[in-house]
């Protein structure tokens, strides 16, 4: 058994939902807490040193004897927090197999000439409280702390609340200049949310970008009324406005080649008998650039003004994160596919871009040289039960993982 192997054994039961095979580990939550004590466990293993820094990130420390502690480091790492009835691999696949890299580069007796870590970043997917990667875009400055304090959960909780709850103190988060500076390069390895890697035939790929992306909240208000009794021409259906908005979300997305997603809903006072009153839904869109994507939103929102005006109800929007377009170093990211592609024996390494969005993303946008690399996901799907990546392009991964640490370190 590889050290892959017995890292996933032991992190793959956490949070794994019964009914569905999916997985629900939301930041704070019992079963990410539970996922935390085992990255702590395994650097402690592993004689790593072991920190959380005042965004609640994880960080697992290699300074070997010699080396200065205070040298940008090589950083390597993801994620383990889930989307609702998330796959397996989305953020944990790059946590297990930078431990595992690092064994492998460990026993060869690599000498870093600085030091290397293991990162697992807070609240990545936003699934508890509505703002992906909450603990880079803090770290970085890109989200206000109070504002982070004052995000409230489904559960009613803040996270302010949720942090104080599993023992960290929220009064200290914010830009954290100094953790930054200790950041020389920053690789992450994640399963492929898509088929490009299918098509190629590749078990492993380099990212190019990610996609412009952002998440909407738009909310819908009418007059609350008898579903019998209430005529249709009387009526101020919040709902009508939005079923007619995720219809134009669904067209301009489609005749744009772009992506945009009315995934999560809210309806007041959520009676099968009862005309709603307020209808909250909120929209993922993202496109190939940044232009595509403001004229796609514009689409949605003059299609959303027109329809709420048309039954006699109220509508706004409000963006609650946006991420513009990013583009990853193009010297860093050939010399890792020319790296990787040595150690793989094959002529070169596919390259691609990525509608997701990731911590990586977030650390490059603030100047930190940045890579990302890809494991091929058999199935296409993500953010589903339905996501994989087959044990031997796993193993792949690694490899490419430990022939990053051995180019860069």
């Amino acid at each position: 058994m590889t050290d892959f192997d017995t890292l996933w054994a032991e992190l793959e039961p956490i949070g794994r939902q019964a009914a569905t095979g999916g997985y629900r580990r939301y930041a704070y939550d019992a079963a990410e807490l539970e996922c935390r004590e085992w990255f702590v466990s395994t650097a402690t293993d592993r004689g790593l040193d072991v920190e959380i820094d005042r965004n609640g990130n994880l960080w697992a420390w290699w300074i070997p004897s010699g080396v200065k502690a205070d040298a940008p480091a090589l950083v390597i790492g993801s994620h383990l927090d889930s989307v609702p009835d998330g796959g397996a691999f989305d953020g944990p696949l790059g946590v297990v197999s930078s431990f595992a890299a690092l064994d492998a580069v460990r026993r060869t007796g690599l000498a870093p000439v600085a030091p290397i870590a293991v990162v697992a970043f807070a609240d990545e997917e936003g699934a508890r409280f509505g703002m992906a990667c909450a603990g880079s875009r803090l770290m970085t400055g890109q989200l206000e702390p109070d504002k982070a304090r004052a995000l409230r959960g489904r559960d009613g909780a803040t996270m302010e609340q949720a942090m104080v709850d599993a023992g960290h103190d929220p009064s200290g988060l914010g830009r954290d200049a100094e953790r930054l500076g200790r950041i020389g390069m920053f690789v992450e390895l994640h399963v492929e949310q898509g088929r490009s890697l299918i098509d190629e035939g590749a078990p492993v790929g380099v990212a190019t970008s990610i996609w412009p992306h952002g998440r909407y909240r738009f909310t819908f208000r009418g007059v609350a009324d008898h579903a019998g009794t209430t005529r249709m021409v009387d009526r101020h259906d919040p709902m009508i406005a939005f079923a007619h908005t995720a219809l134009s979300a669904n067209t301009a997305a489609r005749e744009r080649d772009s992506r945009a997603t009315f995934g999560r809903l809210e309806v007041e006072p959520n009676g099968t008998n009862a005309i709603p009153s307020e209808v909250r839904a909120w929209l993922d869109a993202r496109a190939v650039d940044q232009r595509t994507l403001d004229e796609m939103l514009e689409r949605i929102r003059t299609d959303a003004a027109v329809s709420s005006l048309e039954n006699g109800t109220e509508f706004d929007v409000m963006a609650e994160s946006v991420t513009p377009l990013l583009d990853f170093d193009e010297a860093l990211r050939d010399r890792l596919a020319a790296a990787i592609a040595v150690e793989q024996g094959v002529p070169a390494v596919p390259v691609l871009p990525t509608g997701a969005g990731h911590d990586a993303g977030i650390l490059a946008s603030a100047g930190v040289n940045t890579a990302m690399l890809f494991v091929r996901n058999p199935t296409g799907v993500s953010h589903s039960p339905h996501e994989h990546a087959e044990r031997d392009d796993c193993l792949a991964g690694v490899e490419a993982l430990a022939a990053v640490l051995r180019e860069l370190a």
